[in-house]
Order: structure tokens, then C-alpha cells, then sequence
């Protein structure tokens, strides 16, 4: 028998415990039950991108697992935030989830600070990253440089000379040529333009020489020799551009940029249910014909756990933040 000055705290602690389990009771009975209703996929931009069509692949194969329909609805404007916040502001019950693309939203959490209402890092549960897309050096035919290194040799003969487009202010594309330009020491233009399609027009007409765009947008007009690819900058070679150099192989170890793609959901999701969904996407990511699905449009599938997701979320915001500030970099 407990001391008779020991009986508040027990009868404290058993108090405690008990609160302690009713707070946790619904929502691991919600787990328990998820999903009995239609699930929301919000895409924070237009349909037809690589976002979007991601998107439809994974919810189409989440429908068929999770036994509900996960439906895919259009959330765009602003740069993505739109959507984001919308989910951020979600309930925490895993029926809205957001179809990312984390390395926007990241660039987005330095570029916008103060302006975006979410915090990428804070705001959401990260279920799991599903794709990356590499990105790729390329220049116009008529530039002299055969190499990456030839190219940084140019650039560095002639400060200024060398121009770089971008889908963009403030774009994965404008970030990484940021990167280029601090990490190989060299002074070259940046032209940023309305998206990448008017870029990649100007690149082959010659009013602009270079540009660091993803593989998916540049492989056509690579294989066509309207443009010359100089190395990938991803870690490894990409299957789509076999023959072409990694950054490191072609003399700028360390440069590693691609674009992310996550499904995360509202901060406070119950863990048994981000479970449910990290699990499922690990057998459907892991299916050839979604790989060559995801494939069709650039993107490498991938598979992360909800800590590693988070992990490479957070990652991705501290480089991005170092390359904004040090670049001086503001949104348009």
C-alpha cells in the first residue's frame, strides 16, 4: 500500500493518464476506421503539369489500395501557395492531403517569408516524397563550350558574357544557376523569363546561351540538337540522357540540384494514418508501370519514409534560404 502522502500524486497521475487517453481516443479510432470517405488530392496548380499529372497517377493507384476514391482537385494561383495553404488549414484527419512540389514550396518559405500565411516545415505532416526530376545544363549550339568546364571557362574569360535563362525569378531553375554562379566562381547574366517555354524558345534562337533546366522540358530538343547538354545535376547519370555527364563527373563536385515532389498532409494527422499512406505509396512506387508512368514525365519515382520526407523538406529550405539571402534575391 502506497504511503498515505502519496496518494495525490497517484490519484494526480492516474488523472493525468486518463486525460491523456481520451484526448488520444478519437483520433486513433479515426484511424482505425481511414478511410470511410472520399480522400481530397489538392494540386496547387494548373492541370496538365508535371504537379498534376503525378497527381492522377498516384490517386488512381491510392483508389484502388485505400479502398475510397482519392480525387484530385486544382487548387492554382500563386505560385502554389494557394493550394498549400488551403490544406494547411485543413483538418488533421488525412481526407486533404497536398500534392506537392516541395522544392517550389521550400523556395517559396525564403522567398515570401512573411508573406505566405503556412509554414512549409511546421504546417504539414509529410506522408512521403514521391519523384524527383533532375536538372540539366544546357547551352545553344553556337556556344563554344563542349564541357561544363569549358563553359565555366568562358564565362570566367569574359565576365558577364554568358547569359542564363530561367522559367523565372526565383524558380528551381533561376536558385540553381545562383548556385552555378557562387560555387564555380563566375559572373554571368541571368534572364529570367515568363515560364519555361519562352525560355527554352529564346535559348534555341540564340538570344540567350545558357539555361539549367529539368530533363523532361530539355530532352527533346537535346536529342534534336537544338540544344547541347553539359552534365546533369543530379547525383547520378539519368536514364533519359545516358551519355551525359553528372556535375561532379564533369568537373563541379558537389552541385546537386533536382526538383522534389511529396504528398504531405495537415500538421497534427494521426500518425497511424500517415502510417496507412506511406505504406501504401511504398507498394505503389515500387510498381514498373507507375515508375514508367512517373517517367513519362521526367520524374524518378522515389520513396521516403515520413521522417526522411521531413528531413529533406527541411534541407531543402535551409539551401534555398542561404542561396536567397547571399544572392539577394526578391520576389517579383
Amino acid at each position: 500500500m502506497f504511503p498515505l502522502r502519496s496518494r495525490p500524486r497517484r490519484t494526480l497521475l492516474v488523472s493525468l493518464l486518463a486525460a491523456c487517453a481520451g484526448l488520444c481516443a478519437p483520433a486513433l479510432a479515426a484511424a482505425d476506421g481511414y478511410p470511410d470517405k472520399p480522400v481530397r488530392l489538392i494540386v496547387p496548380y494548373p492541370p496538365g503539369g508535371a504537379t498534376d499529372v503525378i497527381g492522377r497517377v498516384l490517386a488512381q493507384e491510392l483508389t484502388g489500395s485505400l479502398g475510397q476514391s482519392v480525387i484530385v482537385e486544382n487548387r492554382a494561383g500563386a505560385a502554389g501557395n494557394i493550394g498549400a495553404d488551403q490544406v494547411a488549414k485543413a483538418a488533421p484527419d488525412g481526407y486533404t492531403l497536398l500534392m506537392g512540389a516541395l522544392t517550389s514550396h521550400s523556395i517559396n518559405a525564403a522567398l515570401y517569408k512573411g508573406r505566405v500565411s503556412y509554414d512549409v516545415e511546421k504546417s504539414f505532416a509529410p506522408v512521403s516524397i514521391v519523384g524527383t526530376v533532375p536538372l540539366v545544363f544546357v547551352v545553344n549550339p553556337s556556344v563554344p563550350a563542349k564541357s561544363l568546364q569549358e563553359l565555366v571557362a568562358l564565362a570566367k574569360s569574359k565576365p558577364g558574357y554568358v547569359t542564363m535563362a530561367s522559367a523565372g525569378n526565383g524558380s528551381p531553375q533561376h536558385l540553381a544557376g545562383e548556385m552555378f554562379k557562387r560555387m564555380a566562381g563566375v559572373d554571368i547574366l541571368h534572364v529570367p523569363y515568363k515560364g519555361s517555354g519562352p525560355a527554352m524558345t529564346d535559348l534555341m534562337g540564340g538570344q540567350v546561351l545558357s539555361m539549367i533546366e529539368t530533363v523532361p522540358a530539355a530532352q527533346a530538343n537535346i536529342k534534336a540538337g537544338k540544344l547541347r547538354a553539359l552534365a546533369v545535376a543530379s547525383a547520378e547519370r539519368v536514364e533519359a540522357l545516358p551519355d551525359v555527364p553528372t556535375a561532379s563527373q564533369a568537373g563541379l563536385p558537389g552541385f546537386e540540384v533536382s526538383s522534389m515532389f511529396g504528398i504531405v498532409a495537415p500538421a497534427g494527422t494521426p500518425a497511424p494514418v500517415i502510417g496507412r499512406l506511406n505504406g501504401d505509396l511504398k507498394k505503389i512506387l515500387a510498381k514498373p508501370d507507375v515508375q514508367a508512368s512517373l517517367l513519362k514525365q521526367g520524374a524518378i519515382a522515389t520513396w521516403t519514409s515520413p521522417a526522411d520526407a521531413r528531413a529533406r523538406v527541411s534541407a531543402e529550405v535551409a539551401r534555398w534560404t542561404k542561396v536567397i539571402d547571399e544572392a539577394g534575391v526578391k520576389p517579383e
